[in-house]
């Protein structure tokens, strides 16, 4: 194992808005110039660094990059030991012998410190799936070091951060993939097509609902640290708090952590699960480049000092340009996007729920040959074919940033209680200077000289 120590991390995102010289795109050579029609040559393949080994990557994103011909699973990075240590056998319990599910652990080398990866030369790309608060700031120094990132949801903390890291994408050319795998469901992908191509006529509603998230926190009982855990590297450049294994996640475990509760670290679901129906809310709209023009919204928070403290129930409504209102909130039915037009509608639901639209007939409706299409393929193919072609992806780092500031710029409407008209061009509140003041960046600590 790799392990570097002593670094500001508040130096994170001062270093990384002075963007490096953008690398080389890495050298193809089809397979089939070789004669290999069903494999990829060495020099064709994608080599991965996989930053963060917790349960997504066990569930997804590990078994999908090492499943393609065409990558190579380069590294393993983890702050827990018990998670980098990860074996074959523990792969086969985590799935309860599935055999569908069952892959064999790469033998690669396995570092604590995720710049050992971005060290290496050797490393096409990463997949950044570590909680959220560590989302931008490692996607900025992968991007800086000259590689691809394909990085989980919620990509962002805050809008001020949002913009930092979708702006130095788009500066040094490279390729950026929000991990989100909702545009790669049929009927999601065909709810999309209809509205756009018009079939339900002039969209007037956006619905989505979410489910709640926790409601009551646990009581905070300060613990010793597990000696597997660099805890401090954990927190990174999140304010230093006491250990307790409901602020992290458990420990030698892979159930859901607590850390997906606590403001420090993450949003909650009004950020978690808003990220997926909401993107689909915006790509059906054609706004997922740009944002509404007012929000406002309410909601429930746990009583202050709780150690859980995010917004997990509410109620928001964005206003668009165009009249358009998208309303989300949470509800204990299936999660869904429900479009809304002059002529009809549409609704596609999470868990394998066919498409719904009224009039039936929308749901035989074919898009022609001239029309509007969008690929459909598996959020990180989608990643790999960017990668080697330098194309753009399906949702780069600008919809990934303006996806999530749906979920910012409710969250501050709920805690002002009040109505905020927006900007989104400037992507500043119009004359609301506390307003505006919530629109930066996480608090950063020094933690190498804490």
């Amino acid at each position: 194992m790799h392990d570097k120590r002593c670094f500001s991390r508040r130096s994170f995102l001062k270093a990384s808005s002075a963007a490096a010289a953008a690398c080389a795109a890495p050298s193809i050579v089809p397979a089939r110039a070789l004669g290999l029609e069903d494999a990829a040559a060495p020099s064709n393949r994608i080599t991965v660094g996989m930053i963060g080994v917790g349960r997504q990557v066990l569930a997804y994103n590990l078994p999908y990059f090492i499943d393609q011909p065409d990558s190579e699973v380069a590294a393993l990075c983890d702050v827990d030991r018990w998670r980098l240590n990860v074996t074959d056998q523990r792969v086969f319990d985590y799935h309860k012998g599935n055999k569908k599910r069952i892959f064999k652990v790469p033998k690669c080398p396995r570092y604590v410190d995720f710049r050992a990866v971005l060290d290496r030369d050797d490393v096409d790309a990463v997949m950044i799936s570590t909680p959220d608060h560590w989302h931008v700031p490692i996607s900025m120094m992968a991007v800086d070091a000259g590689k691809d990132v394909c990085c989980e949801k919620p990509l962002t903390r805050s809008i001020a951060e949002g913009r930092l890291l979708a702006d130095l994408v788009a500066k040094q050319k490279r390729v950026f993939r929000t991990d989100s795998e909702f545009r790669s469901r049929k009927n999601f992908h065909c709810a999309v097509e209809l509205v756009r191509n018009g079939r339900i006529g002039k969209l007037r509603k956006i619905f989505t609902t979410v489910p709640m998230g926790a409601d009551e926190s646990p009581p905070f009982v300060e613990m010793p640290v597990p000696e597997e855990l660099d805890y401090d590297f954990w927190q990174g450049p999140a304010h230093a708090r006491p250990y307790t294994e409901q602020r992290v996640h458990p420990i030698k475990g892979y159930a859901r952590p607590g850390w997906m509760n606590i403001r420090d670290y993450c949003d909650g679901m009004i950020l978690n699960w808003t990220t997926h129906l909401n993107d689909i809310a915006q790509w059906g709209h054609g706004t997922d480049r740009t944002g509404p023009t007012a929000v406002e919204g309410s909601g429930a928070c746990p009583p202050p000092g709780s150690l859980w403290d995010c917004c997990n129930d509410f109620d928001f409504t964005c206003t668009f340009a165009d009249g358009v209102t998208l309303n989300c909130k949470t509800d204990s039915g299936r999660p869904h996007t429900r479009f809304e037009g002059e002529e009809g509608w549409v609704q596609a639901s999470y868990g394998g729920t066919p498409l719904e639209a009224e009039p039936k007939s929308l749901l035989a409706s074919k898009i022609g040959p001239d029309e509007l299409h969008f690929p459909l393929k598996h959020e990180k193919r989608d990643f790999l074919d960017a990668v080697k072609t330098r194309g753009q992806t399906l949702e780069d780092a600008e919809v990934g940033h303006r996806t999530a500031s749906l979920g910012h710029l409710a969250q501050i409407a709920i805690r002002l209680g009040r109505k905020l008209e927006w900007d989104p061009d400037k992507e500043r509140f119009i004359g609301d200077d506390e307003a505006n003041g919530m629109l930066a960046l996480p608090p950063a600590r020094n933690w190498a000289s804490a």
